[in-house]
């Protein structure tokens, strides 16, 4: 999974990640079998420590720093706890289950016009109104975020005070059961 990379910058590095989430997308959906199992495994991971990240980091910043950021921000969250909860119902159902391609499908409408909402309104703003300083210090929370943050959908946990509540006791949950899983094979 290649979730690494060396953007000093929060924009530049959520719209990495946007590109990556974009190819798992692709990859799951043109695969088979075991494949798109890992594809879409892969993909579970990066879209939930990527949106928690953005919940506890990026999105109470553009609240306080974006004229009419709550609007904006309750719009994007809404966006994200149906993306959540679509996630968590494919994350249930077999990859071989013939309904399992056409709700991807969907979920990748949904994500990628979320992500598209996000780099062209919040994220421009966010680079234009804020220090290039801020956005390296915003994507250092980032990536501390995403190395602590749950690995599996939380459908209804889109706040920042939510995540901090509930993320530490999920993430080691998910971790533990992700690890179980590996070794199962």
């Amino acid at each position: 999974m290649a979730q690494t990379s060396t953007s000093n910058d929060v924009i530049d590095l959520l719209v990495e990640q946007h590109a990556q989430i974009r190819q798992l997308f692709m990859r799951t959906l043109m695969a088979e079998g075991q494949e798109r199992k890992e594809f879409f495994g892969q993909l579970v991971h990066l879209l939930a420590v990527h949106e928690t990240a953005e919940e506890e980091i990026v999105h109470p910043a553009a609240r306080k720093a974006l004229p009419g950021g709550d609007g904006l921000i309750d719009d994007r969250l809404e966006e994200e706890r149906k993306a959540k909860e679509m996630l968590a119902t494919l994350e249930k159902m077999d990859t071989d289950d013939p309904n399992f391609m056409s709700m991807l499908d969907r979920l990748r409408m949904a994500v990628l016009s979320h992500a598209r909402y996000e780099e062209r309104y919040e994220f421009a703003q966010l680079r234009d109104r804020l220090g290039q300083g801020q956005l390296r210090t915003m994507a250092a929370a980032v990536k501390a975020a995403e190395a602590t943050a749950p690995t599996h959908p939380r459908p209804g946990v889109e706040s920042a005070t939510k995540n901090m509540l509930l993320g530490p006791i999920a993430a080691i949950t998910d971790r533990v059961r992700d690890a179980i899983r590996s070794h199962k094979g």
